[in-house]
C-alpha cells in the first residue's frame, strides 16, 4: 500500500489519530504513576473498567461508545477509590490494595460479560473485543470522545501542575505547607483512570497497563527533570501508537493493540540498555573503567608505600614482586601508569627482572 493510500484511508486515519491520543495521555499521566511508585495502578484501573463496559452495554442495550466509556470511567474511578480507602484506613500496603481492587472488579466484569453473552441481544457482538482491543472498529465519533477526554485530562494536569509535582515527589512537605494531599492524590488517580478509559478500545483491558507505564519508564532513563520526562514520555507514547497502527495496516491479521505494546516495549528495552548515564551498557562500560582505574591506583599506592618505607622517591621495585603482592598480572596497569608519566622503567641489577 502506498503512502498516499495509507494517509487517505478512513480506517487507518481513525486508528492513527486514536493511537496518537492514547500515546499522549498515557505518557503524561503514566509519568506520575511511575514517580509515585504505583506501576500497578494502570493494571488495576484497566481491569476495573471491564464491569463498567458491561454495565454501560446493559443499561443502553447497544454497543454505544459513550455509554460504555462512561461506565468504564465509573467503575475505574470506584476501584481507585476502593484502593485509596483500603490503603488509607487499614494496614494494607499500596500493592495489596491494588491487587484487591483488580481481582474483585475484574471478576465482576467477567461475570457480567458472561451474563451478556448468555442473552439474545444481537448487539453484544464484539463486546469482548474490549479485553484485547479492536482498533479497526473505531469510528470518527469515537475519536471525538477520546479527544475530549484527553484534552480534559491534560487541562487538569496543566492547572494543577505544581501541586501534582510536589505531591509526586514529597507528599510530606506538601502536607506541611497546607496542600490537600489526599484530595490531590485522589484527583491524580482519577485522572489516570481517564487515560485507561481512552485506551480500552485501542489496546484493551489486558494490555492497557503496559501503555500507561512503559512510555514513562522509557523516558525516565533519559532525563532527570519531571518536565522533560512528561514531554518525552508523551512523545514515546505517540510514536509507539502511530508505529503500531501503521505496522498493523501493512500486514494481514496483525492486531493493532499488541503491536503498539510491542513498539513501546522495544523503546523501553532500548532505553534500559543504551540510555546515557543509566543504561545497562553504559553502566557496564563505566564499571569496567572503574575497575581498570582502581587496579592502577592500587599498584601506584603500593609503589608509593615501598618508596616511602625505603625513604627513596625513586626506589626501584621489581615487577614480579608487585605481581606477587597483588596476586594478579600488573603489566597493563603499569603500562597505563607509564603512559601517564607516573612511573618509569629503570635498570637495576642485570640478574633481576624488570623494575
Amino acid at each position: 500500500m502506498s503512502l498516499v493510500a495509507l494517509l487517505t484511508d478512513y480506517t487507518i486515519q481513525n486508528v492513527v489519530i486514536g493511537a496518537t491520543f492514547l500515546g499522549l495521555i498515557s505518557g503524561v499521566l503514566g509519568s506520575f504513576a511511575v514517580l509515585r511508585q504505583q506501576s500497578l495502578l494502570g493494571d488495576t484501573l484497566s481491569h476495573a473498567a471491564l464491569p463498567g463496559v458491561c454495565l454501560g452495554f446493559i443499561i443502553v442495550g447497544a454497543r454505544e461508545i459513550t455509554s460504555i466509556l462512561a461506565g468504564a470511567v465509573t467503575t475505574a474511578v470506584l476501584a481507585a477509590l476502593v484502593m485509596l480507602v483500603l490503603t488509607r484506613h487499614s494496614w494494607l500496603k499500596t500493592d495489596a490494595g491494588l491487587g484487591i481492587s483488580l481481582s474483585v472488579f475484574f471478576a465482576l466484569g467477567v461475570v457480567l460479560l458472561t451474563y451478556i453473552q448468555g442473552t439474545e441481544n444481537a448487539s453484544q457482538g464484539g463486546l469482548d473485543s474490549f479485553l484485547f482491543g479492536q482498533a479497526a472498529a473505531m469510528l470518527r465519533s469515537d475519536l471525538w470522545v477520546m479527544g475530549a477526554i484527553t484534552l480534559a485530562a491534560l487541562a487538569l494536569i496543566g492547572v494543577f501542575w505544581k501541586e501534582f509535582k510536589l505531591v509526586a515527589f514529597d507528599p510530606v512537605f506538601a502536607a506541611t505547607i497546607g496542600l490537600p494531599v489526599v484530595l490531590l492524590e485522589t484527583v491524580l488517580t482519577l485522572t489516570i483512570a481517564l487515560a485507561v478509559v481512552v485506551g480500552l478500545q485501542m489496546v484493551g483491558v489486558v494490555l492497557m497497563a503496559a501503555m500507561v507505564i512503559a512510555p514513562a519508564v522509557a523516558a525516565r532513563q533519559w532525563v532527570r527533570r519531571l518536565e522533560h520526562m512528561v514531554l518525552l514520555a508523551a512523545l514515546f507514547g505517540m510514536l509507539s501508537g502511530v508505529a503500531g497502527a501503521l505496522i498493523s495496516t501493512t500486514g494481514r491479521g496483525l492486531a493493532t493493540g499488541p503491536l503498539i505494546i510491542l513498539c513501546v516495549s522495544a523503546l523501553v528495552l532500548v532505553s534500559i540498555l543504551f540510555a546515557p548515564g543509566r543504561g545497562i551498557v553504559w553502566e557496564q562500560i563505566r564499571h569496567w573503567k572503574d575497575r581498570r582505574d582502581l587496579s592502577g591506583t592500587q599498584v601506584l599506592t603500593t609503589l608509593y608505600g615501598l618508596a616511602t618505607r625505603h625513604k627513596d622517591p625513586a626506589y626501584p621495585c621489581e615487577q614480579g614482586m608487585i605481581d606477587t603482592y597483588h596476586g594478579l598480572g600488573t603489566r597493563r596497569a603499569l603500562a597505563r601508569l607509564l603512559e601517564r608519566g607516573l612511573v618509569r622503567q629503570t635498570a637495576h641489577m642485570p640478574t633481576e627482572g624488570v623494575h
